[in-house]
């Protein structure tokens, strides 16, 4: 099974072509990514208006590249994905219309794909992960902890009551002064750093139910800066290193509280799951692959190139999607939210 996924929820521009084979590991024949930083940069932060408008004009020539790529035409698709959401409501438009557009003019069946849900079978698509497993979603818009039971079938056991970790880099990386996006930033003046200097505060450390809160820390991290102002080089690597650790350490304990969550309910995972933006942070990939030989599970965690958002891991959900017969009608709607397990949504909780 072919399949031509399209990605524009954000700031990247991205398609790809997957091929499906029976229950193992996919393979990805291309995997086309063209990234805004360069538009948004200025402003700190992703634009609404800009990250759409970028999409409209590069889609097209992203889209014919995954397709030259992969050796393929059109016609030699069994279908065609694209995110329909959660995201910039404005780039979701223009990546669902688009895949509209593609399947209606060569007839191929249509499958409208939960960024989230992308996500979660990333781990599928690289190293054929049988359910169910725990699943760390990780990225500047989604915090999650989810049982991944099957396709279609995610319960979420924890979320960020606040901000989500790759937002909590960015603002972080921003009120010190380094450039956008924050995790890689971040984490390369964390390396040269002494993690010890300054005293941050872990939220929700050692709490039953597996949630995070991230919002008192980058505000405890604010405050150190002011009080070290103005700040040197030394400072910021300093500031950054004690930044992290309080991170890795955060992740580390909120994913044993998972662990322990999904125990009581599914027994063991088969195996643990990091995905999102953040999966590329070294030290949190490290702490996560400590706990998983405690725990006895492997650490699956995909290549770098498919941690961000990317057009493969829509093909990929895709394709699983069309393999159960799951075809979505032309005129499905973006959703601007959409959470994978609509009945665990909590009050002041983000999807």
């Amino acid at each position: 099974m072919l399949v031509l996924g399209i990605e524009t929820t954000c700031d990247e521009t991205a398609a790809a072509v997957v091929r499906r084979e029976g229950e193992g590991p996919g393979v990805v024949l291309s995997n086309v990514v063209r990234a805004q930083l360069d538009e948004h940069a200025p402003f700190g932060g992703v634009v609404p208006e800009i990250a759409a408008r970028a999409h409209v004009d590069a889609l097209d020539g992203v889209t014919t590249k995954a397709l030259s790529d992969a050796g393929v035409a059109l016609r030699d698709l069994d279908g065609v994905a694209a995110a329909a959401g959660p995201g910039l409501v404005g780039g979701v438009i223009v990546g669902l219309t688009a895949a509209k557009a593609l399947a209606l003019a060569t007839g191929k069946p249509f499958s409208a794909v939960n960024h989230l849900e992308a996500h979660a079978l990333t781990a599928r698509l690289t190293d054929g992960v049988g359910f169910p497993y725990l699943l760390l979603l990780a990225s500047g818009g989604h915090t999650q902890l989810l049982a991944v039971l099957g396709v279609g079938r995610y319960m979420r056991l924890g979320t960020t009551l606040d901000d989500a970790l790759g937002e909590a880099f960015d603002k972080v990386a921003k009120m010190l002064g380094l450039g956008y996006p924050g995790g890689p930033h971040v984490e390369r003046r964390a390396a040269a750093g002494d993690p010890a200097r300054f005293s941050l505060p872990r939220p929700m450390f050692g709490r039953a139910e597996p949630n995070f809160s991230l919002s008192g820390l980058k505000t405890a991290v604010r405050l150190e800066a002011e009080r070290a102002a103005p700040l040197s080089e030394r400072d910021v690597d300093d500031l950054c290193a004690a930044f992290q650790a309080a991170i890795v350490d955060v992740v580390a304990d909120r994913a044993r509280a998972g662990v322990r969550a999904f125990a009581e309910r599914f027994g063991a995972p088969t195996a643990l799951v990091v995905a999102g933006g953040v999966a590329a942070n070294g030290p949190i990939r490290a702490a996560l692959k400590n706990l998983a030989e405690q725990i006895g599970a492997p650490l699956v965690a995909p290549p770098l190139a498919l941690c961000g958002d990317n057009g493969a891991m829509i093909a990929w959900a895709g394709a699983e999607r069309l393999a159960l017969g799951l075809v979505d009608p032309l005129d499905f709607a973006p959703r601007p939210r959409w959470p994978l397990d609509a009945a665990a949504a909590q009050p002041g909780a983000k999807a």
